[in-house]
């Protein structure tokens, strides 16, 4: 067999594989590192604007949280102030007038949900009430007898607890 002194073409040589240097490796992960730093710094800055705008709708909305509630107050505050600026000696109109004010109150009241306490004959429930003394009597023991003083919920939390007496055993 005869020696063949041709050179090989370029597909006849196997391509020659090369690492990359470390300095060419080390380029690059410092390259991925600042991508990820760069992410990182903008999704912290992203989560503090976020943290921003929240504290400030909070804010807002602690600080405007009665204005329609006090807008209706202003028409009864109106009415009282009218009624009292009447000058009459009849007893009935001031009521009647009064009688219409407690009605635009009992109206606001129900359109912010403003319930009232009146727990007359109801097991004392010291969620709800609070007793202020005991007297004797033929309802069973721990009975609301009597209320001195409404209370008052708001959505279904007790802002103010009704001041009552109960019925203890006779002796």
């Amino acid at each position: 067999m005869e020696q063949n002194d041709t050179p090989q073409t370029e597909r006849d040589v196997a391509p020659v594989e090369t690492t990359p240097s470390m300095e060419e490796m080390l380029k690059a992960a410092e390259l991925k590192a600042q991508e990820h730093y760069d992410a990182w710094m903008y999704a912290k800055a992203e989560g503090e604007n976020i943290r921003r705008r929240a504290a400030e709708d909070v804010s807002k909305a602690q600080k405007f949280a009665v204005e329609r509630f006090s807008n209706e107050m202003l028409a009864v505050k109106d009415s009282l102030e009218a009624g009292m600026a009447v000058q009459t000696d009849n007893i009935e109109s001031f009521k009647s007038g009064m009688e219409l004010t407690l009605k635009q109150l009992s109206s606001v009241f129900d359109k912010f949900n403003i319930k009232e306490i009146n727990p007359v004959g109801e097991k004392l429930d010291p969620h709800k009430h609070q007793a202020i003394g005991m007297l004797e009597s033929e309802q069973e023991p721990n009975t609301v007898v009597s209320v001195m003083q409404k209370g008052y919920s708001l959505n279904d939390r007790v802002m103010r607890p009704a001041l009552v007496m109960v019925a203890k055993a006779k002796e």
